[in-house]
């Protein structure tokens, strides 16, 4: 009887333990649950910290290659062959410097199958695209007023050739997907966008139920362009075929179109026709961006002489896009031109060569003239 009051107490005394242990194991939980900090601060997760990133691109563009007969002559190598690319020799280095060049190729390039020819139905080799992608040119721009001086062929005959060597061309199109295709080129980390439109087709009709082949200048269509590109680039740039021929100031309607396409936020303007330079200028949309125009770019090449007509320039501005906290940016920066001339050598073989070189009389003129509008040398726009 003593035996099993013992084996009794024993029990009880193993299940009082046990009780004061698991008693004191929940009031050691309860402890720490009380010290815990619930409050919001101690269960956010740091904020990422967001690394600036910067990316630069340096745009260049050239006026009117127009090739007149004095030039392709020059070039021929024979019967049905021609070499441009000494005419570009001096500004290659210059325009492949750039991170990207436009180039108004504005004698439609349909080759010898059409006739070569010139003013004031132009038509000229294939050689001519060769010598601007060997020199540096990534885009060129193809609405203008001679667009249709060989007819719907010769703007396909000229975009197979592009498309040949892998030349972009924007502004006259071989069919509406064609033309429905964005001409967008990301450089650098940085999304540029291209559109390019002409006044007119020195009276050549542009087929009606062909539009394509040519962009022509349309308040509406150009809206509409804008407001849909922007949305897929960083910048947008327009090359505008306008304005009066030999004129050194922009006319007023120049100066209505550009602010129309400010307004719908195109970044940078480059326009042609007048065959002679017209001043740079920024200009500010409804929106508070602001932008820059350079009215005429003049000729780059051509058979014109005197009165201006054989000065053209290679125009250029920095691109800066910067992404931090507050958003991305993009600055355009340092609009510079350098005048450039055409001339011949001891040969006689024409070429362009820097105006500087061959008159830095004629070089500060223009340089002052170019530059008299512009009164700050960068702007900055949000684009986020």
């Amino acid at each position: 009887m003593r035996k099993v009051f013992l084996i009794f107490a024993i029990i009880c005394l193993m299940l009082f333990s046990g009780c004061g242990s698991k008693g004191q194991a929940n009031e050691q939980n309860t402890v720490k649950k009380e010290n815990v900090d619930d409050s919001p601060q101690s269960i956010q997760a740091a904020p990422k910290k967001v690394e600036p990133t910067e990316s630069l691109v340096t745009v260049s563009a050239i006026g009117d290659v127009l090739i007149h007969s004095q030039l392709f002559k020059d070039a021929r190598t024979g019967s049905e062959s021609y070499n441009f690319k000494p005419m570009f020799a001096t500004v290659k280095p210059l325009l492949s410097k750039s991170d990207l060049a436009i180039a108004n190729q504005e004698s439609i390039i349909g080759g010898t199958e059409l006739g070569i020819s010139s003013y004031p139905l132009f038509n000229s080799p294939f050689e001519v695209a060769d010598a601007l992608k060997d020199a540096g040119i990534d885009i060129v721009s193809t609405a203008n007023n001679h667009s249709l001086d060989k007819g719907e062929k010769g703007i396909l005959n000229a975009i197979q050739h592009y498309e040949q060597i892998g030349l972009p061309y924007v502004g006259s199109f071989k069919n509406e997907a064609d033309a429905n295709t964005w001409r967008i080129q990301q450089v650098n980390g940085v999304k540029i966008g291209f559109l390019s439109y002409t006044y007119g087709t020195n009276g050549i009709p542009v087929p009606k139920n062909k539009p394509y082949l040519v962009n022509l200048i349309d308040e509406e269509k150009m809206k509409r362009d804008l407001d849909t590109l922007n949305g897929q680039v960083d910048v947008t740039i327009v090359n505008m075929h306008w304005g009066e021929e030999y004129q050194s100031f922009p006319s007023d309607a120049q100066k209505q179109w550009a602010q129309l396409l400010v307004d719908h936020g195109a970044d940078i303007i480059i326009g042609h026709h007048p065959h002679v330079l017209q001043p740079i200028e920024w200009l500010e949309g409804k929106n508070g961006n602001k932008s820059i125009v350079v009215y005429s770019l003049g000729n780059f090449l051509s058979g014109q002489k005197g009165d201006g007509k054989d000065i053209g320039g290679i125009f250029s501005i920095d691109v800066i896009k910067r992404t931090d906290a507050n958003g991305t940016t993009l600055t355009l920066k340092n609009p510079r031109l350098l005048p450039t001339y055409v001339t011949k050598n001891k040969n006689h073989h024409y070429y362009v060569e820097l105006l500087d070189r061959i008159d830095k009389n004629a070089y500060e003129k223009v340089m002052k003239h170019m530059h008299q509008w512009l009164e700050t040398k960068e702007v900055t726009n949000s684009i986020q």
